[in-house]
């Protein structure tokens, strides 16, 4: 029998295109027709990142795509009360945690997962209680890896930043400790999802080079892109790094 390829799937962070709504203070651009066009031109996820200060993605928006996302609904933040409370009301296919504080720009680390087990076990258990899949935003140490299995988490989202940082020096040592992680994702029977700073440039090579590889979530370089390539190309370009026949 050959073997089966399925390409990890794309979800696209639509946190910026709220981010240039809220710039008018207006309903332009629309945030939940945007969503369903990046479906409907082949995304497999909508992500978005809910701060406490609505500075892009308002709760409103929120409750919004719940009722129009046909593929897999991501909501990612700092698991804060507020924050769970969202996240059990929408039930989303699968809940993203990151170690973010309120004022932080974007997510710059992964969970120390080891130093925080407690406090992400509790987490973990209420949000699988409501029938959410739950993901830890780690970094690509094999350790910390194993802590978010001894949580209870069903993924890992690899930090993917330190690969980005380093991808144009050299792209072999840059992918290494992300390919022992995600070897480590599998011996402890944990999916495999990576995010940042993952652009047209490096995707493909970091897709083929992993064990595993679930799912990439990308928002400011492909929204970046539609600037320039429009919005159905540019996922048409992303799509095709992904695909690793």
């Amino acid at each position: 029998m050959p073997e089966i390829f399925t390409a990890p799937s794309l979800s696209v962070n639509i946190n910026k295109v709220a981010t240039l709504r809220n710039a008018r203070g207006e309903k332009t651009p629309d945030v939940v027709a945007f969503a369903v066009a990046c479906e409907q031109l082949g995304a497999r996820g909508i992500t978005v990142h809910p701060r406490p200060d609505e500075r892009h993605i308002r709760r409103s928006d929120v409750a919004a795509l719940k009722k129009v996302v046909q593929t897999e609904f991501n909501i990612e933040g700092y698991p804060s009360e507020d924050f769970l409370q969202l996240v059990e009301a929408t039930r989303p296919a699968q809940a993203t945690l990151v170690p973010d504080s309120p004022d932080q720009i974007t997510s710059n680390s992964g969970w120390d997962v080891r130093g925080n087990i407690g406090f992400l076990k509790e987490v973990t258990a209420r949000l699988k209680k409501a029938g959410i899949r739950v993901s830890i935003f780690v970094p690509a140490e094999e350790a910390q890896v194993e802590a978010a299995a001894e949580a209870g988490a069903d993924r890992v989202e690899l930090y993917t930043k330190p690969y980005a940082d380093l991808y144009a020096t050299d792209r072999d040592k840059a992918v290494a400790p992300f390919v022992a992680a995600s070897r480590k994702a599998m011996e402890c029977g944990l999916g495999v999802n990576a995010g940042h700073d993952l652009n047209l440039e490096n995707l493909r090579f970091l897709a083929r080079s992993l064990p595993r590889l679930d799912e990439v979530s990308i928002g400011h370089a492909l929204i970046s892109d539609a600037l320039y390539l429009g919005i159905g190309e540019t996922i048409r370009r992303y799509l095709l790094q992904l695909d690793n026949r």
